[in-house]
């Protein structure tokens, strides 16, 4: 489509301006540069995500377990640990929630660092709110997960 528009001649000096814009190499490698932290902090988030995934499906592989019994064929302990997976299972889910938001920011993050090379406008306050919310989202879905590792353990003492 950009090579159409610079056949046929209309719009010459858009493309030549995006093309200005766009050929400086050192340009180019600061923005790289840039979004380095970032892409960091998103494999990061990939790498805790999996870890809470892996004490998700270990949850819920439990629950399932113990739902394919009838009621009347469950003991008390498995009644009694039912409720504390379930538990477990809220918090892991807003975890998951709060962590793959951030994932997400992260991601807006980057994209708009390498927008704000190629545009006049000035987006750095958006872009530094964005990491801020980023932060934030992480943060809140680090709680998440050391209030289920702390009921897990906890439960595991007590032993359900």
């Amino acid at each position: 489509m950009l090579l159409d528009l610079i056949a046929s001649g209309t719009h010459t000096p858009f493309v030549f301006e995006i093309f200005e814009r766009t050929a400086s190499t050192p340009r180019v490698q600061q923005v790289v540069q840039l979004s380095l932290a970032p892409a960091f902090l998103l494999s990061g988030i990939g790498a805790i995500m999996n870890v809470i995934m892996s004490r998700m499906i270990w949850i819920a592989q439990r629950v399932e377990k113990i739902e394919d019994k009838l009621e009347e064929e469950r003991s008390p302990k498995q009644v009694r640990e039912l409720g504390w997976l379930m538990r477990r299972r809220k918090l892991m889910q807003g975890a998951i929630l709060f962590s793959t938001a951030a994932a997400v920011m992260i991601s807006a993050v980057i994209m708009l660092l390498f927008i704000s090379a190629y545009i006049t406008a000035q987006i750095g306050t958006v872009i530094a709110a964005l990491w801020v919310l980023t932060m934030a989202l992480l943060v809140t879905g680090l709680v998440f997960f050391l209030l289920e590792t702390r009921l897990a353990a906890i439960g595991a003492v007590e032993k359900p």
